[in-house]
């Protein structure tokens, strides 16, 4: 007899006949299980819907329903003991095995589900079933995290979700994750979007994760910079031989550029939250960073300024290009040039030794937010 069977045979046995006999009919024709504490019902989903089994416990529900649960993972995994919950932070860090994926849904255990929506291999058919398990908005934004579920028919469900339940979210990390998620590709609808943007004039959280997750498309409308007419057929001509940099400059001369600006210059103003500041600091390398150009690790904001002085003075091949074509530009290039160098990194070691927050944190960090919104007057100026 082999360990599994015998360890099937031990669980079972601390249960009840009937129970022993229903359950086992149950997690041979189901796809996950949900365990009701309240009512003593164990759930399963099937391809034609759910079963259940209602418990009828012998001792104290408590004492039972860990032998359920002892009786379905030595059913499901061979072992006697339920899910290891030790190794809750192993999986929750998306270390869980692929090929094991469908046996965590099996089990009825928190944890196991958590492991199972942290996981690279989760896939939208298993995120589906994930769902019916436990629809927590925790589990929905780990699941987002994850492209194929994102592209799936699971992905609008998930966000629609998570914007319901967002306005009861208390933490700005959590709501800056939240908006940051549903973002994702055509997640919402242009009306929820809209209604998204509006929140953020009184939600930074709100506006930080649109810098990060939509820079390109956000909900605002604005002109185009003043002379934007006049220099954007030379950017266009250096552009198309391959020039970065015009290209870069285009983009952000452009009016979706100047949206994306003065929404970055009124978050940067009202920072109160010490990761809504590391998501808008970095927010700004991944705008204005030339495709190719490695970011910097670690870069106070006067080595940026430096930094970018010399590139000026002794120009690469792209810049050099865009200032021999259009020397007007000189102060958008150096704007650009520095906000590329701008990252999380730059305001690491500042998050590192403050656990200020609220207006607090907002006047200790206007060092280091006005230089980053001075150059980015500079390039709508």
């Amino acid at each position: 007899m082999s360990k599994q069977s015998r360890y099937s045979i031990q669980a079972s046995m601390a249960l009840t006949h009937e129970d022993r006999l229903r359950l086992h009919v149950l997690l041979k024709n189901v796809q996950a299980i949900r365990i009701d504490e309240r009512s003593l019902t164990v759930r399963g989903l099937a391809e034609r819907g759910e079963a259940a089994v209602k418990l009828n416990p012998d001792v104290k529900p408590e004492l039972y329903l860990k032998r359920v649960r002892e009786f379905i993972s030595a059913h499901v995994t061979g072992s006697p003991g339920g899910y290891p919950v030790y190794l809750a932070r192993w999986t929750r860090m998306g270390q869980a095995p692929d090929d094991s994926l469908a046996n965590l849904l099996m089990l009825g255990e928190p944890e196991a589900i958590a492991a199972a929506a942290c996981a690279p291999g989760l896939s939208d058919e298993l995120a589906e079933r994930l769902w019916w398990v436990e629809p927590t908005s925790e589990n929905a934004r780990r699941m987002l995290e994850r492209e194929c579920v994102v592209q799936g028919k699971m992905g609008a469900v998930l966000a629609a979700h998570l914007v319901e339940h967002l306005p009861f979210e208390t933490e700005p990390r959590v709501r800056y994750e939240t908006v940051r998620l549903v973002l994702q590709g055509n997640l919402l609808d242009e009306d929820a979007r809209l209604a998204l943007w509006q929140r953020s004039a009184r939600e930074n959280a709100y506006r930080v994760a649109f810098l990060f997750a939509a820079a390109d498309r956000l909900p605002a409308r604005q002109p185009a910079w003043t002379d934007f007419a006049q220099v954007a057929p030379a950017l266009a001509t250096l552009a198309a031989e391959g020039n970065a940099l015009a290209a870069l400059l285009t983009k952000a001369l452009d009016g979706p550029g100047q949206a994306f600006v003065i929404a970055a210059e009124e978050a940067l103003g009202r920072l109160t939250d010490r990761d809504v500041a590391a998501a808008a600091f970095a927010a700004m390398g991944n705008y204005f960073r030339r495709p190719g150009v490695p970011g910097t690790s670690a870069l106070e904001l006067a080595a940026c300024r430096r930094a970018t002085e010399a590139q000026l003075d002794s120009p690469d091949f792209e810049t050099a290009a865009v200032l021999a074509v259009l020397p007007r530009l000189r102060d958008q290039l150096f704007a650009v040039h520095y906000l590329g160098r701008v990252g999380e990194a730059t305001i690491l070691d500042f998050l590192a030794h403050t656990t200020a927050s609220g207006t607090v944190l907002r006047k200790q960090i206007q060092p280091l937010a006005q230089p980053v919104i001075e150059q980015l007057s500079r390039v709508r100026s």
